[in-house]
């Protein structure tokens, strides 16, 4: 398996500059400043950007993050996945990073780094990538975002043709229609670049999904109907969610 370990060093890097940042009146007690949470899940089926990573399985999940008053976290990402597509590994983790700027009392922006490792398994060739995203959100109801892959890879069906930029926008919102309980849905459009003729040409595809959810106290159940354009086949080696229906039950701590 090839493994480069510069997208770790650059995320080591950020987090270095984002913790020099912090006040220096908690120099004496450097946990002062920090916040910790996270969260566990079960999702019925993991879909990402309009496919499947789990085939319609089953899949546990799992976020643990620290933040700063002044807004930057730092955090990692884990979930189960379906090893019989490529790249053939068992697990999806994802450390990420960023600073969170308050525009206003309502309005918010985001600036973020992501790495995207597969873990486990039978892997041949590298698909590990990093992602750029910004966003503005208004309270929890709304956000927009756009997110720059630089080395995203490129498929056609099952037959990896390399590395090419990808750029995905999308936005998600969440409407409170009763005590605990809310009408969600999102949209988002993935765009590969070309890197010649035919298969390996310019493609991107839309995607989105509606539901409902229900929050109380530290849990979370989301119920949702998930479908993309077909071109979302041909650009990844996953399938469809072929029931579209998937619930996620999640615990905050």
């Amino acid at each position: 398996m090839h493994y480069s370990g510069r997208g770790p060093a650059r995320l080591l890097l950020l987090g270095l500059l984002l913790a020099a940042r912090a006040p220096r009146a908690h120099a004496l007690d450097p946990f002062s400043n920090l916040t910790f949470g996270g969260n566990l899940a079960v999702t019925s089926n993991y879909i990402y950007r309009g496919v499947s990573e789990s085939n319609g399985n089953p899949a546990p999940q799992v976020d643990l993050h620290v933040g700063t008053a002044d807004g930057s976290f730092i955090g990692v990402w884990g979930s189960t996945r379906d090893h019989n597509f490529a790249p053939y590994a068992d697990f999806d983790l994802e450390l990420y990073l960023g600073h969170r700027f308050a525009l206003s009392n309502d309005w918010g922006a985001t600036l973020s780094a992501r790495s995207r490792y597969y873990i486990g398994g039978y892997q041949e060739v590298s698909d590990d990538y990093q992602e750029i995203t910004a966003s503005v959100s208004y309270l929890d109801a709304w956000s927009l975002s756009v997110t720059a892959i630089p080395n995203a890879v490129q498929y056609w069906f099952n037959r990896r043709l390399g590395r090419t930029p990808a750029w995905v926008a999308d936005t998600a919102g969440q409407w409170l229609i009763a005590d605990g309980f809310y009408l969600t849905g999102g949209a988002g459009y993935y765009h590969a670049s070309g890197s010649g003729p035919g298969i390996r040409a310019a493609n991107g595809y839309a995607y989105g999904n509606a539901g409902v959810a229900y929050e109380y106290r530290h849990w979370r159940i989301d119920v949702g109907y998930f479908f993309a354009q077909y071109k979302a086949r041909e650009l990844f080696p996953y399938p469809m969610a072929s029931d579209r229906i998937a619930a996620t039950l999640t615990w905050r701590f």
